[in-house]
């Protein structure tokens, strides 16, 4: 069975690997050449493979998985590599939770990065009322891979990639009790249904912290329509986020940028020097979970440290499809 690749001009087009794609970022040139029948040219790549055991613990999630492949590999030296996700911890991870994944695989440098696609894959595309375009793919019995790592799932603890790169990766708990000024929840990394729906259970009759400015935006009119639909928009307006719209917004600094000197907790994939558009600020990345926390606590906090429920929400059985 074939799969399909992908080119696009987006740097994180590699969030298809989600659900099985080889999906390429590449420049805006090359896209348009492409598309007008050049061929677009890469050297065979190599292929590191990840080895997933075991299943995350609560309040920890595929942001931490990512920010733990980071904190191996870093953001260098990985050019010319696919990597390949397997192994029995997969089964354990659904579709949103790969896409954040191969998406903010963007910041190590490689080609591209991907997940099998199994029956996970398969209850997705049902969902979102596309089973008909389910293929399996996984790699073979005898594959040979130029490097391979392997991570313990439930070995993970909360992560935050502190500034001003996505590769200077340390624990939530060793930074506990730094004073944030503002969190954003969005990006195309964590705005998914299953992302906003973690924060929003978190959120609901509770407020944030006074001295907190908090956004949020849904990743698209889909998320968007879908917790309008259950409530859950209407606890994270109560509890004090505002709402933006689905679009790269804070991520890219169009918006929402912190106070000079600002500390910004953010779900984005990257928090380069100046990119929120606040030469001052600084930008710790972490989980929707994490942000959730420090957003009640008005300090860098442990989600694992709060006295409440961790209400982790089940895949849609059907998500609302209104193209």
């Amino acid at each position: 069975k074939l799969g399909k690749t992908l080119l696009g001009s987006d740097s994180h087009t590699p969030t298809g690997g989600g659900i099985g794609m080889i999906a390429i970022g590449a420049g805006g040139l090359e896209v348009a050449l492409a598309m007008a029948g050049i061929p677009f040219y890469i050297p065979k790549p190599k292929v590191l493979k990840i080895n997933l055991i075991g299943k995350l613990p609560d309040w920890v999630s595929a942001k931490d998985v990512i920010l733990k492949v980071l904190s191996i590999l870093g953001t260098k030296g990985n050019v010319g590599y696919i990597i390949e996700y397997g192994g029995e911890g997969v089964k354990h991870l659904d579709v949103p939770a790969r896409a954040t994944i191969t998406n903010m695989g963007a910041e190590l440098g490689v080609t591209t990065s991907v997940f099998p696609s199994d029956e996970e894959t398969k209850r997705f595309l049902k969902a979102q009322g596309r089973e008909q375009d389910w293929v399996e793919l996984n790699a073979d019995p005898n594959a040979k891979y130029d490097k391979t790592i392997e991570i313990d799932l439930s070995s993970l603890e909360p992560l935050a990639a502190a500034p001003h790169n996505p590769g200077n990766v340390v624990t939530v708990k060793d930074i506990a009790g730094l004073k944030v000024d503002q969190v954003a929840i969005g990006s195309c990394t964590n705005s998914s249904y299953m992302d906003l729906m973690v924060v929003a259970n978190s959120m609901k009759g509770r407020s944030i912290a006074p001295e907190i400015s908090a956004v949020l935006a849904p990743g698209s009119k889909q998320v968007f329509e879908m917790i309008a639909s259950n409530g859950a928009l209407q606890n994270l307006i109560a509890s004090g986020f505002r709402i933006m719209e689905s679009a790269c917004g804070f991520c890219i600094g169009a918006g929402a940028s912190p106070k000079s000197e600002g500390i910004s907790v953010r779900t984005n994939n990257r928090n380069f020097f100046g990119r929120s558009g606040t030469e001052s600020a600084k930008i710790y990345l972490v989980s929707p979970e994490t942000a959730a926390a420090c957003a009640l606590t008005g300090k860098m906090t442990d989600p694992r440290t709060l006295n409440i429920p961790y209400i982790k929400p089940g895949l849609p059985d059907q998500f609302i499809v209104n193209d």
